[in-house]
């Protein structure tokens, strides 16, 4: 590791450190909240217990085009965290062995990573069964040389799971900033014009949605009726699923929420609709979230807390498929945001 690097990692810990500090303070005025491993062992279902790898998630960079305010990675254009065609071989390495049936590449904005094409034109050759790129829409309007990802995506035939905040300007602009939705609803018809989204398609075209406040996500089959009556009328836009996911409590949606003073509230709802049914389906059981740097965690969200794996394998390197099945996943209290209501994932609801 370069001294450079050694360095962000410090600061990186040291910041979450301090959020975990926050999340581990749970006495609030309305009284003490429970640790989310005492609310889950009064249901059973502690300790969590991960099942063999089903799906890799990769974090190739920080690096984003938008700054939003939710954002439980915390990117931005100013974030240098990029993974090295070096931790990208060591990964397609895995990728070709590996039991696992889907591979997740995610940010920042993914496609921002100078070696983002190379890597998915090798890992695509590995034959993974579904292969996830999540990308913010914007980025496929940001730039000429992004302009044909909807292309790239179809000859590698990706799996584009899209975040779109809502289907009108005003909502989706307030939470991603101005002009994210223009270039966001054309970044939709480019793919619809490449056949991703359309009725029968086998290029699948998925969309994320998160809540814009402190509040927890809807009926996820409801909205998406209600986003896709409105993207079909308003601007003839279709696609396949809606996912509607919880936001955590953790990094920027946690500044958000201590300088909204919603923290509080946000945490004692979430408690109040925890889920034991969730639990049984979170998505930490059989996914391994790999960062930028080739280190190992149980979930992306715990990524963003530096809170590796239980095991003896902690990086890409040392990767053992056969140690890291039967670890104890890792807990917090953010963890109750995954487990809250239908319960959330990288996938949407899980109960």
């Amino acid at each position: 590791m370069t001294q450079q690097s050694l360095h962000k990692r410090e600061n990186k810990l040291a910041q979450s450190n301090k959020q975990l500090d926050i999340l581990s303070s749970g006495i609030f005025k309305n009284g003490e909240l429970p640790t989310f491993k005492a609310k889950t062992s009064e249901s059973n279902a502690f300790p969590i217990i991960a099942k063999p790898v089903e799906i890799l998630q990769i974090n190739v960079g920080y690096m984003c085009n938008q700054v939003c305010e939710h954002c439980h990675v915390d990117a931005g254009p100013d974030r240098k965290e990029i993974m090295t065609r070096e931790t990208m071989q060591q990964c397609l390495d895995i990728i070709k062995t590996t039991a696992a049936h889907t591979l997740d590449l995610t940010g920042g904005a993914p496609e921002m990573n100078p070696n983002f094409r190379w890597f998915v034109e090798e890992a695509s050759k590995a034959g993974v069964k579904d292969f996830i790129v999540r990308s913010n829409l914007t980025i496929i309007r940001a730039n000429k040389k992004y302009h044909d990802l909807p292309e790239f995506f179809k000859k590698h035939n990706i799996h584009v799971v899209s975040s779109m905040p809502h289907w009108t300007k005003g909502k989706t602009d307030k939470q991603r900033g101005e002009g994210v939705f223009n270039q966001s609803i054309q970044a939709l018809k480019d793919l619809n014009a490449v056949g991703y989204g359309m009725p029968n398609s086998t290029l699948k075209l998925d969309l994320v949605y998160n809540p814009s406040g402190a509040f927890l996500p809807a009926n996820q089959s409801a909205m998406e009726k209600d986003f896709k009556k409105a993207l079909l009328e308003d601007f003839d836009i279709q696609f396949h699923n809606l996912f509607a996911i919880t936001n955590l409590p953790i990094s920027r949606f946690l500044d958000y929420l201590i300088a909204s003073e919603n923290y509080e509230d946000y945490m004692y709802a979430l408690v109040e609709a925890y889920n034991p049914q969730a639990v049984k389906s979170v998505m930490c059981i059989n996914t391994l979230s790999i960062s930028w740097d080739g280190y190992l965690y149980d979930c992306d969200f715990n990524q963003m807390l530096e809170l590796p794996v239980n095991s003896k394998v902690k990086h890409i390197s040392e990767y053992n498929e056969d140690l890291l099945t039967g670890r104890e996943i890792i807990t917090s209290q953010h963890c109750y945001g995954c487990t809250a209501g239908s319960g959330s994932s990288c996938q949407g609801s899980v109960a």
